[in-house]
C-alpha cells in the first residue's frame, strides 16, 4: 500500500478562479444524483489547451465549455443541453471533441461554438456516460464510457472510433473507466479506473487488438485516479479526485511525488501548456484551476506539436 508519509510532497498554486459573473448555483439533473440534491454553482473538469495556450474546460451541470485565454480572461464557447465532462481537441485544431454523460461524443467548432453530435449510440444502444477522450496521432479516437460502474458492476467500457467510423469495444469490463492517455510511442493506453482506485494498462497491437491487460499503479481513498496526462518519458501523472492531489509516477509504475491541493480535495484532470513544463489542475469543488511546475520532459501529443498539414483531414 502507498504511503503518503514517504513521497516527496510540493504544493499546487491557484491560478484561476471561475469568475463569479459565471457562477450558477442551482439544483439540476447532475447535482441531483452527484451532489446530494444541493444547489451547484460549477464543476470544472476537463482541461485541454490549443496551440495558441488557451485553456479550454467543461462546466459539468450547466452545459458549458469555457475559454481561459492566457491573460487569465475566460469566455464562453458554447453552452447547451448537456452533460460535458471530457475534452480532447482535434489534431486540425478546429474542433473540440467533447465527452457528454448524457449525449455521448459531440463535437464543438471553436470558432462558433456550434455543437453537433458525432456518435450518440452503438448498436442502438445509448452509452452509459461516457466520461474522457483523447485522439491518437492517426486520428483514432479513444474514450471511456463510465456511467455509474464499479466493483459492484464492472461493466464500463473502453472504445477507439476510428475517423472512417469503425467503433471497436477494447475493455468491457471496467470499474469506472475515467481519464485516459497514450503512452509516447501509441504502444499503449493508460485508463484510470476509478472505483479500483488503480490505473491499468491496455496495450494496443497492430493488427487493432489487445491483450494482458494489466493493473499499472494503485492508490487508496474513497474517490481514485480521474484524469491522467503523461509525457515523453512514459512519466504519468495522476489526478486523484480525492486525496487533492496529483501523483507522479515512473514508467515502471513507482508513485514517486505528490502535487497537493492548496484549498479543494477533488482534483479531477490535468492539462500540461505547450511546452509541456507547466501543468493546470482543475479541482473542481471550488471551481479553481491550479498549477505547477514540471521539470521533466514535455507532454507527448501537445496541441499543434504536429504541422496542420499533418493532422488527419477526416474526423470522426
Amino acid at each position: 500500500m502507498m504511503n503518503l508519509g514517504s513521497l516527496e510532497a510540493r504544493e499546487m498554486a491557484v491560478w484561476q478562479r471561475m469568475p463569479d459573473e459565471f457562477r450558477r448555483p442551482r439544483v439540476t439533473p447532475w447535482s441531483m444524483a452527484q451532489a446530494q440534491g444541493r444547489a451547484v454553482d460549477g464543476f470544472l473538469e476537463g482541461p485541454c489547451f490549443d496551440a495558441h495556450g488557451n485553456l479550454y474546460v467543461v462546466d459539468i451541470p450547466h452545459g458549458r465549455i469555457f475559454c481561459i485565454a492566457p491573460t487569465g480572461r475566460w469566455s464562453v464557447v458554447a453552452e447547451y443541453d448537456g452533460e460535458p465532462n471530457g475534452l480532447a481537441l482535434h489534431p486540425a485544431g478546429r474542433h473540440l471533441y467533447v465527452a457528454d454523460y448524457r449525449n455521448g461524443i459531440l463535437r464543438v467548432e471553436i470558432a462558433t461554438g456550434a455543437v453537433e453530435p458525432v456518435l450518440a449510440r452503438r448498436n442502438g444502444e445509448r452509452f452509459k456516460g461516457p466520461n474522457d477522450l483523447v485522439f491518437a496521432g492517426n486520428g483514432d479516437l479513444y474514450f471511456t464510457d463510465q456511467g455509474q460502474t464499479g466493483l459492484h458492476d464492472p461493466t464500463g467500457r473502453v472504445y477507439r472510433l476510428s475517423p472512417c467510423g469503425r467503433l471497436d469495444v477494447l475493455v468491457d469490463n471496467g470499474p469506472s473507466p475515467n481519464g485516459l492517455v497514450l503512452a509516447p510511442d501509441e504502444s499503449a493506453l493508460f485508463v484510470a479506473m476509478t472505483r479500483d482506485n488503480a490505473v491499468w494498462r491496455v496495450p494496443l497491437f497492430a493488427d487493432g487488438g489487445t491483450a494482458k491487460v494489466g493493473r499499472f499503479c494503485g492508490f487508496f481513498g474513497v474517490g481514485g485516479p480521474d484524469g491522467l496526462a503523461m509525457d515523453t518519458t512514459g512519466t504519468l501523472f495522476v489526478a486523484h479526485v480525492s486525496l487533492g492531489a496529483v501523483f507522479v509516477v515512473t514508467p515502471e509504475g513507482e508513485t514517486v511525488r505528490r502535487y497537493r491541493s492548496p484549498l479543494g480535495k477533488a482534483t479531477t484532470n490535468i492539462a500540461f501548456a505547450p511546452g509541456g513544463c507547466q501543468a493546470f489542475v482543475t479541482e473542481s469543488a471550488t471551481g479553481t484551476i491550479l498549477t505547477f511546475e514540471w521539470e521533466g520532459a514535455a507532454r507527448t501529443g501537445l496541441p499543434g506539436a504536429a504541422a496542420a498539414h499533418d493532422a488527419p483531414e477526416q474526423e470522426p
